[in-house]
């Protein structure tokens, strides 16, 4: 009898949907390392910042970004601790996979 397996949680869920956008992968790639505010994304991005705010607000919601107001800005950054959720639901697939090992090989 085959073992059922069990459902992603809701943020491993809301993560990849808010990463399967190109503009919103553009954004993460873009905050990869640094902080930015709203008006350095729209320019780097050549978009208008009511197209962005509905990305961001995507990211955010997902637990991708984190934010702060300075000013009349909002400036965003990565939350790598939600990135790592990601990561250790995929790298559970590695068990599963004939191609990719398990660990590393060492010689």
């Amino acid at each position: 009898m085959q073992k059922s397996a069990a459902l992603p949680s809701s943020s491993v869920v809301v993560g990849f949907h808010a990463l399967s956008d190109p503009l919103r992968i553009q954004v993460v790639e873009l905050l990869r390392d640094q902080e930015l505010c709203v008006c350095d994304l729209c320019e780097k991005l050549g978009v208008t910042q009511s197209k962005l705010s509905f990305h961001l607000k995507n990211l955010k919601e997902a637990g991708l970004l984190r934010s702060r107001q300075e000013g009349r800005w909002i400036y965003y950054s990565l939350n790598l601790p939600q990135f790592v959720v990601l990561e250790q639901y995929l790298s559970e697939f590695r068990r599963f996979s004939p191609i990719l090992p398990a660990r590393p090989c060492s010689d």
